[in-house]
């Protein structure tokens, strides 16, 4: 089942949020062409680490697409776009404020060429406001948004989230509103104009916790790995390691008082309610660790994991890739690199019908199929021949 099968796709964007957008509409089914600058192409294609010449981080989040490079700056560059967009079903772009205008592949030229296109905007703050001209990173949106002042050990330095979620939740939300103008357009025949910003999508993710600080007029502070409205929900230390507990309601603590020889403190008005227990935060976590640091962290598992309180070891990223429970989800897949053989990738997240989930293809190289798209847009070879001596597009040589 692929559900956007035939829905054709030009991906203007770069780095992390709008190249995964473009990279799960593939994964749905769609036909993608990831345009890039010759030369260089996407900037992520320069970030390390890298395989060989390839970089990890493009190959995350570019398979399933063919790459046309192409020189925007110049007319004709910008005149094979305008013929490639008659045939667009969606426009995916996250330029500079200006720049796409400049480009001729703003919303406004292009609805006039394509009336009926689903053209989606990605920008760091929006394009109005105060800071609507303001470059977009996920790293400047954590610390706006208040998230990297939530983050840490508490009374020690703020943190960074490691893998870069607005970025990434700013893709996914792309994703979301790609596929209801798509519905929209479906049902009324009209195109739409999606916008996303990486400041809506970090504000999105600080939604409880505003809800939080309204309610209680405390300004959220790090807590390291606890949580500020349950208790006991946090890591602690075992007798060989540590493990994270999720006590996450009145009924799992009588579960894990009973598993854990606690049983006078199930109904011991200190910590017999979650509220009790947040209010009585310090006392329940020292009880608690106390007893998990009698036995060792694998032996905790087994005994809490049939009691059925959540609980789960601190895995490394290479322990969870090579964790049988992600093997036997198939999230890991292979495909056939131009270069490189065969990657690795992390699955699209969603599964229809029971289906194996698979990647139809690879990153690309740059400029790998600017032949073959051109040849489907309707130019001839000669032509094509001619644009790649003047420099308006770029073709990778092994291909």
């Amino acid at each position: 089942m692929l559900p956007l099968n035939g829905v054709k796709v030009l991906d203007l964007s770069k780095v992390l949020a709008g190249p995964l957008c473009a990279q799960s509409l593939g994964d749905l089914g769609a036909d993608v062409i990831k345009i890039e600058p010759p030369g260089v192409g996407d900037d992520a294609r320069a970030w390390t680490p890298k395989y060989g010449d390839e970089s990890a981080s493009f190959l995350a989040v570019n398979h399933n697409k063919k790459s046309l490079a192409i020189d925007l700056k110049a007319k004709q560059g910008q005149e094979i776009f305008h013929r490639l967009a008659r045939n667009a079903d969606v426009i995916i772009q996250g330029f500079g404020s200006g720049t796409a205008r400049r480009l001729g592949v703003d919303y406004e030229t292009l609805k006039a060429i394509v009336p009926d296109v689903v053209y989606c905007e990605i920008s760091g703050y929006g394009r109005d406001g105060p800071m609507g001209s303001e470059p977009g990173y996920d790293v400047m949106l954590q610390a706006f948004s208040g998230m990297i002042s939530s983050i840490g050990q508490a009374g020690g330095e703020c943190a960074r989230v490691s893998f870069s979620p607005v970025d990434l939740g700013t893709g996914m939300h792309a994703v979301s509103g790609i596929l209801a103008a798509l519905l929209h357009k479906k049902n009324s025949g009209q195109g739409s104009y999606v916008e996303v910003s990486l400041l809506d999508t970090a504000m999105g993710y600080m939604g409880y916790m505003a809800h939080n600080y309204w309610a209680s007029g405390r300004v959220p502070t790090p807590m390291g790995t606890s949580h500020p409205s349950l208790c006991p929900y946090q890591t602690f230390a075992t007798l060989d390691g540590s493990l994270m507990l999720g006590v996450g309601n009145d009924r799992l603590w009588q579960k894990f008082c009973s598993s854990a020889d606690l049983g006078p403190y199930m109904a011991d008005p200190r910590f017999a309610t979650n509220a009790a227990r947040v209010k009585n935060f310090a006392q329940t976590c020292a009880l608690v660790e106390e007893r998990l640091r009698t036995r060792g962290t694998e032996e905790w598992i087994s005994i809490l994991r049939a009691a059925g309180v959540p609980v789960s070891p601190i895995q490394t990223l290479a322990e969870a890739l090579n964790h049988e429970q992600v093997k036997s989800r198939n999230i890991v897949v292979k495909s056939a690199h131009a270069t490189l053989g065969e990657v690795s990738h992390i699955a699209y997240p969603v599964t229809f019908n029971k289906q194996p989930r698979g990647v139809k293809s690879a990153a690309p190289t740059l400029g790998q199929h600017s032949q073959e798209v051109l040849l489907q847009a309707g130019y001839d070879q000669s032509e094509i021949e001619r644009f790649l001596s003047q420099g308006v597009i770029a073709q990778y040589e092994g291909k």
